[in-house]
């Protein structure tokens, strides 16, 4: 009797079901799938990434996660999902600057590289950068951001500000609407 009263209700229930099957739906699951990028993604766990150039390293990097992305269109990129601790160095061979942040993305066509989120730069001098983002050119040789920049200075002057704009070895720097409290020497004449 249960088996003769579950088959009359699902052939009453079934179509429902049937009739809500539009050819409408069919239509714009085709139009989702063909939207579709396809991309591969090698993953690497543990990577030590080195910069170099002329046969002499610039740069050492650390990255927990390191995912090569190579989508449908050849653009591919490198993405640090877990940051990056990225140690630099002088033409002596030695460490004279430090960036860490919690998110990396290396676009390699571009060759530019974006360090998001937490973004903290130790100059060679010992000032100090901190911003959501900075973006590294590998051609021009600049840092530069469009987001609030905050600077520290190892004399203690602090400041801010944004449209950053910095040679890689943060020697000097330019930002646009800038405030901060400097200290200056006192019989130093500009």
């Amino acid at each position: 009797m249960k088996l003769k009263a579950f088959l009359y209700g699902l052939f009453l229930v079934l179509p429902f079901f049937l009739a809500s099957c539009g050819d409408d739906d069919l239509k714009k699951a085709n139009s989702v799938s063909i939207n579709k990028t396809i991309l591969s993604r090698d993953r690497t766990i543990g990577v030590d990434i080195i910069y170099s150039d002329s046969a002499r390293i610039k740069a050492k990097g650390v990255a927990p996660i390191l995912d090569k992305v190579t989508p449908a269109n050849g653009s591919t990129y490198q993405e640090m999902i877990k940051g990056v601790n990225i140690d630099f160095y002088n033409p002596n061979g030695t460490i004279d600057g430090n960036l860490v942040c919690d998110y990396a993305i290396r676009r390699d066509n571009e060759l530019k590289t974006e360090f998001r989120k937490n973004v903290v730069v130790k100059s060679s001098k010992g000032d100090t950068f901190s911003s959501q983002e900075l973006i590294w050119d590998e051609s021009k040789k600049i840092f530069y951001s469009n987001q609030r920049v905050y600077v520290k200075g190892v004399d203690g002057s602090v400041g801010e500000g944004i449209n950053f704009k910095a040679p890689q070895d943060f020697s000097t720097y330019e930002m646009d609407s800038g405030n901060g409290e400097l200290n200056m020497k006192e019989g130093v004449a500009p």
